[in-house]
């Protein structure tokens, strides 16, 4: 825990291999969600700073995609290596920056370092094929090329995970990147910035700049320079990103929000399963693109499921993230407890019932009580816009075809859960839900070597797997006799 609490350090913009600080630069303050206190101060890049991060990233380009695979790989896995050995440290940072329990923080750390080793691992494996001719002596070669420099957005909620994902992805398939990650949570990714430069990645590779969000996204990918962009964030801005990058012709990978249901059947255990959702629910404070929020219980279960959920959610020790007995930390800003207060205010006023939370912390910090609704309405705002908080609705269900259409009822395709005792009823259920990814009688929706993406406004592309790793990837088919 020492090692965690060290001085919070001093943050920059990474431009062609060299930090620069907040020498005629603005500058906005990075808060401490737990006691609102000042951290830091994060420099903003000026127009002048995003040219040359684009330059450097077109020259970056050319160093790196004619690197040797082995060679990627060697920097991929050293950096993966010394992010496993500044866990301690920059598990702290983002317990200071986001409030995330610290032991959940380690883990995030642990799986941002996976991230790194398993791309190395798939540097080395990014074949192409032989195609048979049709005459003699000609040859059909399919080759997978880096698409170009990559222009990356993440956000604050999972600052050392999605920031891993972009980078690994896209330094493995021989791309260079400009990424913006969150002014929230800025720390994290640049420690994961400097895993790479000690590693040896060369310089320009990789580009790391804070500021406007719109003005920056707009400079990046108005830009020739940049070919691709890989954005994590909401629909709403996901859809802008989106447009600006069809006008350049730049291929995008849009990883958007969801609304994930939870499917719980007659035959599953109510108990065993309620305790289970609600360590996945709460979990960074409900604070995750894949967090289960809309629960369909089966109705001769879903009264023994509601008491052991209200009772686990009410019961969760809420404060700082340093605190050992801490469950669920605060909320990453501001603007997430507004957003809550919406959601219980808009319940309330439909009369329905809010069974344990809905208020605020009476203490400093962004705390909010776990909340959960039971028997919503679909026509309530938290049934259909994401929270993105610590909330739960739950609400009982009668047949198959009746919650399949619940589940199915928004335009979010991210992630969805079902929990059973029948083959039968998991395979009618996998091939009904309308979701990139279906989790059954499981809550982990992400690993290194599995695609993640979502259908509908939920997202295009994968990130993840080899999957993720090829969307960085164009093909080139050659002929030759």
């Amino acid at each position: 825990m020492d090692a965690a609490k060290r001085d919070y350090p001093v943050l920059g913009l990474l431009i062609d291999g060299r930090w620069t600080g907040g020498e005629g630069r603005s500058t906005r303050p990075v808060i401490d969600p737990a006691t609102e206190a000042v951290l830091g101060d994060l420099p903003e890049a000026t127009d002048a700073d995003i040219a040359a991060a684009l330059d450097a990233s077109a020259r970056g380009f050319e160093i790196w995609r004619r690197a040797a695979p082995t060679e990627r790989a060697r920097v991929l896995r050293d950096a993966g290596g010394r992010l496993r050995a500044r866990r301690d440290y920059i598990a702290g940072l983002i317990t200071r920056e986001l409030g995330k329990p610290y032991p959940e923080a380690q883990r995030e750390v642990d799986t941002a370092a996976e991230l790194f080793e398993w791309a190395a691992e798939e540097a080395r494996r990014l074949y192409g094929r032989l195609i048979p001719a049709r005459t003699p002596g000609t040859r059909q070669l399919v080759l997978l090329e880096p698409f170009g420099p990559v222009a990356a957005f993440s956000g604050w909620n999972a600052p050392a995970i999605t920031p891993a994902r972009k980078i690994s992805g896209a330094l493995a398939a021989g791309c260079s990147v400009v990424i913006k990650p969150s002014e929230e949570t800025p720390a994290v990714a640049i420690e994961i910035a400097r895993a790479l430069q000690e590693a040896g990645l060369p310089a320009g590779v990789l580009n790391m700049v804070f500021g406007d969000p719109g003005r920056i996204s707009r400079l990046l990918l108005e830009s020739p320079v940049t070919r691709m962009v890989s954005f994590t964030g909401s629909t709403a801005i996901g859809r802008e990103i989106g447009e600006l990058a069809a006008r350049g012709m730049k291929r995008a990978t849009l990883e958007l929000g969801g609304h994930a249901p939870v499917l719980v059947f007659a035959d599953a255990d109510p108990e065993s399963v309620a305790k289970a959702a609600v360590a996945s629910k709460y979990r960074n404070a409900g604070q995750v693109c894949t967090s289960p929020t809309r629960f369909y219980v089966h109705e001769s279960i879903v009264g023994r499921f509601t008491a052991t959920f209200v009772e686990a959610a009410r019961s969760l020790k809420l404060g700082d993230g340093f605190a050992a007995d801490t469950r669920m930390g605060p909320l990453a800003n501001e603007r997430r407890l507004d957003a809550m207060a919406g959601f219980a205010d808009d319940a309330r006023a439909r009369g329905m019932n809010i069974a344990t939370g809905g208020e605020r912390l009476d203490r400093p910090g962004y705390f909010w009580q776990p909340t959960v609704i039971t028997d919503f309405h679909d026509d309530c705002r938290a049934a259909n816009v994401e929270p993105f908080g610590p909330l739960a609705l739950i609400k009982p269900f009668a047949g198959f075809d009746e919650v399949i259409a619940q589940a199915n009822r928004l335009p979010f395709g991210l992630t969805a859960y079902a929990f059973t005792a029948s083959l039968a009823t998991a395979g009618a259920v996998a091939e009904a839900i309308e979701s990139g990814v279906v989790c059954i009688n499981e809550w982990a929706a992400s690993l290194p070597e599995t695609p993640f993406g979502g259908m509908h406004d939920s997202g295009l592309g994968s990130e993840g797997g080899i999957e993720g790793i090829q969307a960085f990837m164009r093909v080139k088919c050659i002929r030759q006799s």
